[in-house]
């Protein structure tokens, strides 16, 4: 039997309240070959053990394990992993049904590509469009605008030992980390400019929790473990040197960038301004 040609990986950890909603979204045509890997990360909620249980019943492929957060639950399915292609699911997020069509063919025409990942709405307690942009490297040294449900090839990951697992990133952004690894290593990110998901806020968020009281230690990791490519201050370094240089033309340009792109673009073509 052939394998499948992209593996969906979902994590759960105590949410088996919402995994029945993540895996009513998958809808993937049937050209396209596609397995399901369900990690239980050491639940300890009842009704969580008692869901998986009963998937694993109706045959879904349920791995049971240790918890060793986020990091390591995605990297054991992803060892667990047949298909070429990894789609990380979280257990409580939804997937739309062109998101894995698109993503599949362009990564199968396009060879000098290595990941694909879309736009998202948030649903819950929180409505509207989820800040993710086109890609930037500059940009994502910056800030992570790139979601963990990105479609990428399983050699990517294995080229850089996977999500990193240590103590620090169990805190969260831990996907930023892995897209910052992925960058330094040259591979490359295609922006699907169409909503391919949509992503779940609930008020018992891991970001609330864990990451924003914990941001400068994780910020200072990552910094740390990428110093070759990572200064985080030094953006902020440039802009006061230059607004000490000349604060007035330097406020000026802010006013004008801001509140009048269109005439500031026209001064830089006409070489009566510089940029930034």
């Amino acid at each position: 039997m052939n394998d499948p040609i992209i593996s969906i990986i979902i994590p759960c950890y105590n949410h088996g309240h919402f995994i029945l909603d993540a895996l009513g979204s998958i809808s993937v045509p049937e050209n396209i070959k596609y397995e399901i890997i369900i990690v239980d990360d050491g639940s300890t909620d009842s009704n969580t053990v008692e869901v998986l249980n009963d998937l694993k019943n109706k045959g879904y492929f349920v791995y049971r394990q240790e918890n060793k957060g986020l990091s390591g639950a995605r990297n054991t399915a992803i060892n667990l992993a047949k298909g070429k292609y990894i789609l990380p699911l979280d257990c409580d997020n939804k997937l739309l049904p062109n998101y894995i069509p698109y993503a599949v063919n362009f990564l199968e025409e396009n060879s000098e590509y290595s990941i694909v990942y879309g736009k998202a709405n948030f649903f819950g307690d929180k409505t509207g469009p989820k800040p993710i942009k086109p890609y930037s490297v500059q940009e994502l040294m910056t800030w992570n605008f790139i979601d963990a449900c990105a479609i990428y090839r399983k050699t990517s990951w294995a080229a850089i030992g996977g999500y990193d697992e240590s103590k620090t990133m169990r805190m969260g952004v831990e996907d930023w980390e892995y897209w910052l690894h992925l960058t330094f290593y040259g591979f490359k990110f295609h922006f699907y400019n169409e909503t391919a998901f949509l992503y779940r806020l609930t008020g018992t968020s891991m970001v609330d929790k864990d990451t924003s009281p914990n941001f400068q230690i994780l910020r200072n990791y990552i910094e740390n473990k990428h110093s070759y490519y990572l200064n985080f201050d030094a953006p902020a370094e440039f802009y006061i040197n230059k607004f000490k240089a000349s604060p007035l033309v330097f406020i000026a340009k802010l006013i004008l960038s801001t509140y009048f792109p269109n005439f500031y673009e026209k001064q830089i073509e006409k070489k009566r301004l510089k940029r930034f």
